[in-house]
């Protein structure tokens, strides 16, 4: 049984964590309860629960853990995907992390070990999307597996899995799953036209965007 008492800052979170978890499904990034989020503050993790919908979600079913995956927030049992979650978050920045089965993606995931470079918001994503090598769902070598096609990366597609990203809040990461996703049907249609192949960008096309990113927006 959890006993620490919650904040007003993790209950923010975790509002904010529910509504992204809802707009998977709304968007169709996921099918019924597959596919979780997380949030990080401090050190703790906000977490969605396993196998509860997540329109069933309340501010009472607040699920927490620490770094190490002890549950400290809540009595619902956490995702079982919790150990790739705790790897993103114990080996980089990451305030979130988005989990989705997205079809196009995971369609990918199948077909090539990496996701071709058919558009520039593969720099957004830090470069060529990788495809992490199939492993068991909830498992340590999923992670592990996970982490390597992550590296310089912040998201990558599981091969007959899914997707994975993250971002310094859960708009970022949310939106980078967006996008993979939007970038591996775009693929797949131009991919489908007989007898053409779609043009790829080059690495160094690819890093001049990626420049250009770095002052994309707004200025404060």
């Amino acid at each position: 049984m959890a006993e620490q008492r919650r904040d007003a800052e993790q209950e923010r979170t975790w509002a904010e964590l529910v509504a992204t978890a809802r707009r998977t499904v709304a968007d169709g990034l996921v099918v019924g309860t597959s596919g979780n989020v997380s949030a990080r503050v401090g050190d703790l993790v906000l977490v969605t629960p396993s196998g509860v919908p997540y329109e069933r979600l309340t501010p009472d079913d607040i699920t927490g853990v620490d770094l190490a995956g002890r549950q400290v927030l809540g009595t619902l049992v956490p995702t079982s995907e919790l150990p790739m979650h705790l790897a993103v978050y114990r080996s980089t920045d990451a305030r979130a992390v988005v989990h989705t089965h997205a079809v196009h993606a995971t369609a990918v995931s199948t077909l090539v070990p990496e996701l071709p470079l058919v558009h520039y918001m593969a720099a957004a994503l830090g470069g060529p999307v990788r495809v992490a090598p199939y492993a068991t769902y909830g498992t340590d070598e999923l992670a592990e597996n996970m982490l390597r096609a992550l590296a310089g990366r912040s998201g990558c597609l599981l091969q007959n899995h899914g997707t994975l990203t993250y971002g310094a809040g859960l708009d970022q990461a949310y939106d980078r799953t967006a996008q993979l996703e939007w970038m591996c049907r775009l693929w797949l249609t131009a991919s489908s036209v007989p007898g053409l192949a779609p043009s790829l960008l080059t690495e160094a096309q690819l890093a001049q965007v990626g420049e250009r990113l770095k002052g994309y927006g707004q200025r404060r």
